[in-house]
């Protein structure tokens, strides 16, 4: 079972969210609960939690400062992080922390499912990685290449990008997972998809990045953000190139917006 923990300084939203996750999730999901940040800390690191729900503005320890902590002695920890705000500057520091998602107060039930659903299968996509490369499913090369676990084998690494295209996500950083070249890694991929791998991460993120667009108040540098592309500029061009326009064009064609809406 998933290990999940709940930190929120008020009683009632921690119990809201762990009464969520227990009925929804009863045979999947183990849930405690921590007051504070100090406690979400020491609770995460002695029961191993694989999962973190932590609210961002918590007095003394906040969520951020306390995600930090974690994330230094577990960083397999996945986090997500609760807020009653939108702000653009709690959504950046979220993306930096390496946060899976971040839910907006009050929550809803289908959305808290989804976010721990969407967390639960991001571990899942980088333990299929790991468990690759302890097995050495993959050869170095391409030359000691096996036919037929090679395409099992970027399948696993397809899930993982659609799993986890938001985050730092790089050719070499996926071939260091599995220990292999990214030459082998580029090959294999366009050869089993017949698309390259940072073409594929790029349609992902852009595909995502065009449902994040339909919310008329979230500006395109947070989307930017929330999609894994750290400059806001960069995002803007690789946007209009896969789509010939601007995110702020794409958003007023999708929405209506006239101009002068959030950019």
């Amino acid at each position: 079972m998933t290990k999940i923990l709940i930190a929120d300084d008020e009683y009632a939203e921690r119990e809201l969210l762990a009464d969520i996750l227990c009925r929804r999730m009863p045979h999947e999901a183990e849930v405690r609960t921590a007051e504070h940040g100090r406690g979400a800390v020491e609770a995460a690191v002695l029961w191993g939690a694989d999962l973190v729900l932590l609210d961002i503005e918590m007095p003394g320890i906040n969520g951020l400062d306390a995600a930090r902590q974690i994330l230094a002695q577990r960083p397999g920890t996945k986090v997500l992080f609760i807020t009653a705000y939108s702000l653009f500057e709690y959504a950046h520091e979220a993306v930096h922390l390496g946060a899976c998602d971040y839910i907006l107060k009050p929550v809803q039930p289908d959305e808290v499912e989804a976010s721990v659903r969407r967390a639960i299968a991001q571990a899942e996509a980088q333990r299929q990685l790991e468990e690759l490369a302890r097995e050495g499913a993959l050869p170095r090369d391409e030359e000691a290449e096996d036919p037929e676990t090679a395409p099992l084998a970027m399948a696993k690494v397809k899930s993982y990008l659609q799993q986890n295209y938001m985050n730092d996500i790089s050719l070499d950083s996926v071939s260091d997972i599995l220990h292999i070249s990214p030459s082998y890694l580029s090959v294999s991929f366009k050869r089993a998809f017949g698309v390259g791998f940072l073409d594929c991460l790029t349609d992902l993120r852009i595909q995502a990045a065009k449902e994040l667009l339909a919310d008329p108040l979230r500006p395109s540098a947070e989307v930017a953000r929330l999609v894994g592309y750290e400059s806001a500029s960069y995002f803007t061009r690789a946007f209009k190139k896969k789509t010939g326009q601007t995110p702020t064009e794409y958003r007023r064609q999708r929405t209506g917006q006239p101009k002068g809406g959030p950019a």
